[in-house]
C-alpha cells in the first residue's frame, strides 16, 4: 500500500504545471515556512511550476528535550552524521516518493521534478536523490548534511549520479555545524558528480545572495529562462 499522502501548501503557476518542485521545511517549522521564497526567485511570469509545501508528521524529538514538534525524523546529536532516527529518515522518504508518484499522476514528468529541503528537510531530500529509481530534475539541500551514509550504501540506485545537486550552508550555523555541511559535501560529491557548494555569511537560515544563486541554478537545471 501507498504511504498516506502528506498534507502540503500548493503554489501553482498561471497556467498549466508540468514541473514541480517539492520542498522540505526543517525542524520545528511548517509547510507555510519557505512558501515565501517562490517570488523570490524571480521566475519568468509564463513559467510551469508548481510549488508544493508538505507538512512533517508531529514527533517527540531527543534533542529538543523529547517535545513534540513538526519533524521529518528524531535526531539525538548533531555532533556527529549518524544521530538520527534512520527507519523516521526512511518513513519521510517513502513519504516524500509518495508526494512525486503524486505530481506525476497530475501532469508532472518525473524529470522534471526537484526535491528540495532545508535542514532536516534537506536530509531527507538528498536520501530521496540517492534512492531514486530514475533521475530527477534536481536536488537543492540547504544548510544541512547526510546522516547514515553506511547504512544508505547499501540502496544506492544507480539513477542518483545524473543528477544535479545545489548544497549550500552558512559559515556562522550553530544548529547545523558548517563542519558537518562540509564533510557531507565530500559524500554527496563522491555519490552525485553533478554537485555544486556554496558558503554564506550566515547562521542557521537563508540570504539574498544564496536564493539568486540558487535561481540561477533552478532555472539551468529546469532550461527556462
Amino acid at each position: 500500500m501507498p504511504d498516506k499522502l502528506l498534507d502540503f501548501v500548493a503554489v501553482d503557476p498561471n497556467g498549466t504545471a508540468d514541473t514541480t518542485v517539492i520542498w522540505l521545511h526543517g525542524l520545528g517549522a511548517d509547510g507555510h515556512d519557505f512558501e515565501p521564497i517562490v517570488p523570490q526567485l524571480h521566475l519568468p511570469a509564463d513559467h510551469r511550476i508548481r510549488f508544493v509545501f508538505p507538512h512533517a508528521p508531529s514527533r517527540s524529538v531527543t534533542i529538543n528535550d523529547g517535545y513534540v514538534m513538526p519533524a521529518w525524523f528524531d535526531i539525538t546529536s548533531l555532533e556527529r552524521l549518524n544521530g538520527v532516527n534512520q527507519d523516521q529518515v526512511e518513513e519521510s522518504t517513502a513519504q516524500v516518493n509518495t508526494l512525486i508518484e503524486h505530481e506525476i499522476a497530475r501532469g508532472a514528468s518525473p524529470h522534471r521534478i526537484v526535491i528540495a529541503g532545508f535542514s532536516q528537510g534537506g536530509v531527507v531530500a538528498l536520501y530521496t536523490a540517492v534512492r531514486a529509481t530514475q533521475p530527477l530534475a534536481g536536488v537543492i539541500a540547504l544548510s544541512t548534511y547526510l546522516p547514515g551514509f553506511d547504512t544508505l550504501q547499501n540502496a544506492i540506485s544507480g539513477a542518483h549520479k545524473q543528477i544535479p545537486v545545489f548544497m549550500a550552508h552558512g559559515a556562522y550555523d550553530p544548529v547545523v555545524p558548517i563542519t558537518l555541511g562540509r564533510m557531507s559535501y565530500d559524500l554527496v560529491k563522491s555519490l552525485f558528480p553533478d554537485s555544486q557548494w556554496h558558503e554564506y555569511a550566515m547562521e542557521h537560515c537563508v540570504c539574498m545572495e544564496e536564493i539568486q544563486m540558487l535561481s540561477q541554478w533552478l532555472k539551468k537545471v529546469l532550461g527556462i529562462n
